[in-house]
């Protein structure tokens, strides 16, 4: 086996799944592999069904944080603002961003413990008994252990995106949730924005006619930022280009997920995946590196390709299509894109359009559309998400909707199979990139479940009650 074909497999974990037998590196055909990956960390049988499960109501959600420096602080803000959260406990490994957050808290009605300064203090905020969810914005490799820790320890959990990075992380978290029953919510905050809600609502009530394709993406301009010394700690999130795949993929896939009712009703089959080569970061390397000796183990490493396509296949013979380019000097787009039998929709470039034939509906028409499908949450809570914010309020309606759903004993909008499915595209990627772009065979994690699992459901029936604080 080369070095370079072994050194991938132990960073996509693919190792733990017997892809590193004859099927892999021998004369076996690249299906077998595919067909492994899928089924050698398979379980036979669910433990217990996490879709649709609620709960028993918490009248109070007593909250623990973990991560405080780029995404934490404003969770933070955020959960403080929500009536029925008390915030317990703040981690982070620098005291001083502990104490920052608390001191931004010190005219509320929260006083959480701190726990900080070496690496294993987030274990005693999540043993401790009086706290019900944990709420994880640390860097991407230490998303599921934190998660599973705090499962074990008898707390729902709430991770940012990426949930997990390898597959073999995906299938512990699965196997954790439903063997002790608390959520595992990927914060997926996207899903929440106000055009990805409203196409929702109206799939739910038919308005596309059946889904044909769809189409997602995290295209942001992040070069300066990737490499740039205060953006994120020990410089971790430039160190995760060094894979070549589509690595951040769950922005543009979540929304159009739920709006095939993915795992509820029909699952992502395989996947192929093909990225171009790297234009940008290798080249910034080099010319920082020559100016500033910081740079210097940064240079001369392979990075991801600048633009990464990945195409996807369901079960029931529909197609997604997710771009992935985090280099290019192009503006932002998730793109949310959803084609129906009867209809057709496109928030990037902006303005969001819906169209029903060759042209787009004008704009009298669309605010009628608006009238008739804007969900319930963004009519409970929508003017207020604008005001507090995080990326145009998405972000509080996502901490919003997950404390109701807590307090009132309801299923939550995303569970750990999204999270699984979503994340595990990551990792599948990289291996089609690796491989001519061949495909692979997305993992069923509801292990046959998606069959009779029913959709989500937005409409806040027997919610809605939690409120907000001035």
């Amino acid at each position: 086996m080369s070095t370079k074909r072994r050194d991938f497999l132990k960073l996509t974990g693919l190792t733990g799944l017997g892809l590193v037998g004859g099927s892999l590196v021998g004369c076996g055909t690249l299906n077998a592999a595919s067909n492994a990956i899928g089924s050698a960390r398979q379980p036979s049988k669910q433990h217990f069904n996490m879709s649709g499960y609620a709960a028993p109501k918490i009248d109070t959600v007593r909250v623990g944080v973990i991560g405080l420096g780029s995404r934490g602080p404003g969770a933070v803000n955020r959960l403080s603002r929500i009536d029925g959260v008390e915030i317990k406990g703040l981690g982070d490994l620098l005291p001083e961003n502990v104490e920052a957050v608390k001191k931004r808290l010190s005219s509320s009605n929260h006083n959480p413990t701190s726990y900080s300064g070496s690496e294993d203090a987030w274990k005693e905020l999540c043993d401790r008994e009086d706290i019900d969810l944990i709420y994880i914005c640390t860097p991407w490799h230490l998303h599921t252990p934190m998660a599973v820790y705090a499962m074990e320890a008898g707390k729902h959990v709430a991770v940012e995106v990426p949930a997990a990075v390898t597959v073999n992380e995906c299938w512990q978290l699965v196997e954790t949730s439903e063997k002790t029953k608390k959520h595992c919510m990927m914060l997926e905050n996207c899903c929440y924005d106000f055009f990805e809600l409203l196409t929702l609502n109206m799939a739910r009530q038919g308005y596309f006619g059946e889904i044909i394709h769809a189409e997602g993406a995290y295209i942001h301009d992040l070069l300066d930022l990737n490499f740039s010394k205060t953006g994120y700690q020990d410089m971790w999130r430039l160190k995760e280009n060094y894979r070549n795949g589509n690595l951040y993929p769950t922005h543009g896939l979540g929304p159009v997920c739920q709006i095939m009712n993915i795992n509820r009703g029909d699952k992502m089959d395989y996947l192929t995946s093909m990225a171009s080569n790297d234009f940008h970061m290798a080249a910034r390397a080099e010319e920082l590196a020559a100016k500033d000796n910081f740079y210097k183990e940064f240079a001369g490493k392979e990075y991801r390709g600048n633009m990464n396509t990945t195409s996807i296949r369901t079960s029931k013979g529909r197609t997604i299509m997710i771009q992935h380019d985090v280099t290019s000097p192009r503006p932002y787009s998730r793109i949310h894109l959803v084609s129906g039998s009867k209809a057709f929709a496109r928030k990037y470039p902006e303005p969001a359009r819906i169209a029903k034939g060759h042209e787009w509906i004008s704009p009298e028409e669309f605010k009628k559309l608006e009238a008739e499908y804007t969900p319930e949450i963004v009519k409970k809570v929508g003017e207020m998400a604008k005001k507090i914010g995080g990326h145009g309020g998405m972000d509080f309606m996502m901490d919003w909707r997950l404390i109701d759903c807590l307090r009132n004993g309801l299923p939550l909008d995303q569970d750990v199979y999204d999270a699984a499915s979503w994340s595990v595209i990551a990792p599948l990627s990289e291996w089609s990139v690796a491989n001519r772009s061949n495909s692979i065979d997305i993992p069923d994690f509801t292990v046959g479940s998606w069959k009779t699992n029913t959709p989500v459901n937005l409409t806040l029936e027997g919610g809605g009650t939690t409120g907000v604080l001035a």
